[in-house]
């Protein structure tokens, strides 16, 4: 059982995952490996009604706290606060409870919704960049992750048969195939392998994606 969540945006979400054979009276209707999944909205931010979230994914499943064997997070990129507040979570309740944790990128759960061998995933990282990155149908890195001008980063797309995939982004430049904004389910799914591969660990150790750097690092640099 991985609880797993995404708090990056305005709209999050949460979901259980399961690896394994479910009793008859357990369907999946989220998906393969998806118990449940609940989308998410907190336009002011997850502070103080994300563990009230977690008490009702929990209690409308049947499932204890003590039941989960790894706890997961979107690690971004995506809003600052949001990333940390996610994190911050999932660090305190897997270290509570004495189970690993696994950090995931919003990219690579997005670019598990799509069918291309290649799939370039994009989102809005304001001040006129996205975030973008590339992966192959098995989820390996095919163009590492990074920030850009939507031009630059179109323009070094590699050649193949690619798709374009993101929740909310639209240009019109490009057909940019629509994904479902709860990625929760996704990212459990992601960490049901970093923890079958021995990746999934230290709570500690987990650190937040952000792909660019904050605005108060940017700050001290100008400054500096």
């Amino acid at each position: 059982m991985i609880l797993a969540l995404d708090t990056t945006g305005e709209y999050g979400s949460i979901a259980l995952g399961l690896d394994g054979v479910m009793p008859l009276d357990r369907a999946m209707p989220h998906g393969a490996g998806t118990l449940d999944e609940m989308e998410l909205h907190a336009p002011d931010g997850y502070a103080d009604v994300l563990f009230g979230y977690v008490e009702e994914i929990l209690r409308r499943n049947s499932v204890r706290l003590a039941d989960v064997e790894c706890f997961a997070a979107a690690s971004g990129p995506g809003s600052f606060t949001g990333v940390r507040v996610g994190l911050a979570c999932i660090k305190g309740l897997a270290e509570a409870m004495g189970k690993p944790a696994a950090g995931v990128s919003n990219l690579q759960a997005i670019a598990s919704f799509g069918s291309a061998p290649l799939r370039a995933v994009v989102l809005d990282a304001r001040r006129g960049d996205v975030y973008g990155a590339v992966y192959d149908a098995s989820g390996r890195l095919v163009q590492r992750e990074t920030v850009a001008k939507l031009s630059a980063w179109l323009e070094a797309l590699p050649q193949g048969d690619l798709e374009i995939l993101s929740p909310d982004f639209e240009c019109a430049e490009v057909v940019v195939k629509k994904t479902p904004r709860a990625i929760a389910g996704a990212v459990a799914r992601l960490a049901m392998a970093s923890l079958a591969r021995g990746d999934a660990g230290d709570p500690a150790g987990l650190d937040a994606n952000y792909v660019r750097r904050s605005d108060a690092e940017l700050f001290w640099k100008d400054a500096g």
